[in-house]
């Protein structure tokens, strides 16, 4: 019993310590597989984060190299622009952008007030703008002020303000101000010519823009330039132009236009020997050279503009006439008060009675009724012939953008030779017109105009030129254009000391709907030559809607205040 009772205390012993030992060995198992799960947790964890990493490594390696290393172009000096005697129409004054790296920026208000404080930007919807554009955190550059002066920029960069700096820009400056605006053009903010004689030459003044590549700290400081490329500097032009004639045209045009309480004015001073555009001018002004206030008077209207010319075209109509032996300035013509032509009845500006004139007479006196009794001897061949050969109805090719043609009627109604031989129903420029009676000035000859004489140091070459008509034709039509200026309907243009020949026009404006012309509305035209026995200029003054509306009253005593100038200031003898 004893024995048997010790065994199964024995065995209930045996028993618990196997119990006993079963729960350690199974608490220790758990923590492993709880080690284990954490372990695959971590390694999913960090293996998915592994592989996004490497998904956007190329992401990530480009926004690290946009933020230490960048190139910015090095902009090229922009060639000046001076008038014939070197006076500065256009040139380049050193400025400083500011610019800022906005993801640098911790407070967009505060930093924008700061740039504005020392910058002096006093304009709410530019500070609004700063603010916005700082507060982009996924820029990476923005524009705080461009072309400031440099004291001002190096305050701005003296902040000390993370991701702001600044970089050497040139400001398209006008020293003359206002002069010569309209021929002129500008260069808009990044210094590409839009429009004159700046957007004309836009590749020769431009050069050609560098570049530099710089490696930026974190702040947007730079701490290692790795490459420059560097910038050739643009062309320089020397123009026909001469600041002083220019000036006294506009300022004649002011009080022109002003005092007959006129919509505007255009002028144009030529030297009919080479071609050379001495002024073009254009009232009202660009003021300052200021572009965007006054949009209609931007254009520079002698090249962009056609009008129906008058009387002054008269001289293109003889000229024709006597270079195919129609007529000769003596030639007698009985010329009744008014003629009919198809259903049109042409008279006289002032009314007369029947007289005999002269082809010398019917120019002096601006005779109408005279000029299209010679339109109808030459018939519609031979007077679209002499319209194309003294140059309408194509640009001159002159060397200034957005030139007109103007207008000449190809398709004729019954009614179109009562008008094209007194200067109606044909468009050009004031221009052309100018070019046209330099022809008569320069032996016959058709000379090309031109507003440049000199890119750098190589003179330009000798403008084209091709005959119209024959040296005597064009000395007959100078004497009696002289008398015109003497005796006739141009004597407001008389200088004294000085021999000048020129003609008169009051022309009609066509109504805009196209049925006819206007009663009221006129252009008032005068184009003189002088010295009229050794000419050296043409100079034309087209006044738009003055009041009182002739010609020989409004523009004559213009061209001859221009002319007077410009005859002293170049030093043209009596």
């Amino acid at each position: 019993m004893k024995s048997r009772a010790g065994g199964r205390r024995a065995a209930a012993r045996s028993g618990a310590k196997r119990r006993s030992g079963r729960r350690p060995v199974a608490r220790g198992d758990g923590r492993i597989r709880l080690l284990r799960v954490l372990a695959v947790v971590a390694f999913l964890l960090v293996g998915g984060r592994a592989i996004a990493l490497a998904s956007s490594a190329g992401d990530l390696t480009s926004i690290a190299a946009g933020q230490q290393q960048s190139t910015h172009t090095l902009p090229a000096h922009r060639g000046a622009i001076y008038d014939r005697d070197g006076k500065e129409l256009a040139v380049g004054e050193q400025r400083e952008t500011v610019y800022a790296t906005p993801y640098l920026v911790d407070d967009p208000y505060e930093v924008a007030g700061d740039l504005c404080r020392v910058l002096k930007i006093r304009s709410r919807p530019e500070q609004r703008r700063i603010v916005e554009e700082l507060s982009d955190k996924g820029s990476g550059f923005c524009f705080i002020a461009r072309k400031v002066d440099p004291a001002r920029a190096a305050r701005a960069v003296k902040l000390d303000i993370p991701g702001v700096g600044s970089y050497a820009e040139e400001k398209r400056v006008y020293p003359l101000k206002g002069v010569a605006a309209q021929v002129i053009g500008y260069a808009g903010i990044d210094n590409v010519g839009l429009a004159g004689v700046e957007k004309q030459y836009e590749a020769t003044l431009r050069g050609g823009d560098g570049s530099e590549t710089v490696v930026r700290d974190t702040e947007g400081r730079t701490i290692r330039v790795l490459e420059t490329k560097k910038s050739a500097a643009g062309s320089s032009l020397r123009l026909t132009i001469d600041a002083d004639i220019q000036y006294e045209a506009e300022q004649v045009l002011r009080r022109t236009v002003t005092g007959f309480a006129a919509k505007a004015g255009m002028a144009v001073v030529l030297d009919p020997r080479t071609g050379e555009v001495l002024a073009m001018a254009n009232y009202p002004l660009v003021e300052d050279n200021v572009y965007g206030a006054e949009p209609a008077y931007e254009r520079n209207r002698p090249v962009t503009d056609a009008y129906e010319p008058g009387s002054i075209f008269k001289a293109v109509t003889i000229s024709g006439a006597l270079s195919d032996g129609l007529t000769t300035p003596r030639t007698k013509y009985h010329l009744a008060p008014t003629i009919k032509v198809a259903d049109r009845e042409i008279h006289e500006a002032h009314a007369r009675g029947s007289v005999t004139y002269t082809t010398r007479d019917i120019l002096v006196h601006s005779s109408n009724v005279g000029a299209v009794t010679l339109g109808l001897d030459m018939g519609k061949t031979r007077l679209l012939k002499w319209v194309d050969k003294f140059g309408f109805g194509k640009p001159t090719g002159i060397d200034f953008p957005g030139e007109v043609a103007g207008i000449v009627p190809r398709e004729w109604s019954g009614s179109t030779i009562g008008n094209l031989p007194l200067g109606q129903g044909i468009a050009v420029t004031p221009l052309q017109m100018a070019v046209a009676f330099g022809v008569l000035a320069n032996r016959g000859m058709w000379v090309q105009p031109h507003l440049t004489a000199q890119i750098d140091d190589d003179v330009l070459p000798r403008a084209k030129r091709r005959r119209v008509v024959t040296a005597k034709v064009a000395r007959q039509m100078l004497s009696m254009l002289t008398d015109a200026v003497d005796e006739g309907t141009g004597t407001e243009a008389r200088i004294a000391g000085y021999k000048v020949a020129g003609k008169t026009g009051t022309a009609q404006k066509p109504l805009a709907d196209g049925s006819g012309y206007s009663k009221y509305a006129y252009v008032a035209s005068f184009v003189g030559v002088m010295p009229a026995d050794h000419p050296k200029l043409v100079v034309l003054v087209s006044i738009d809607e003055p009041h009182p509306i002739w010609g020989g009253v409004v523009a004559a005593p213009a061209v001859r205040q221009i002319a007077a100038f410009a005859l002293t200031h170049l030093e043209i003898a009596p």
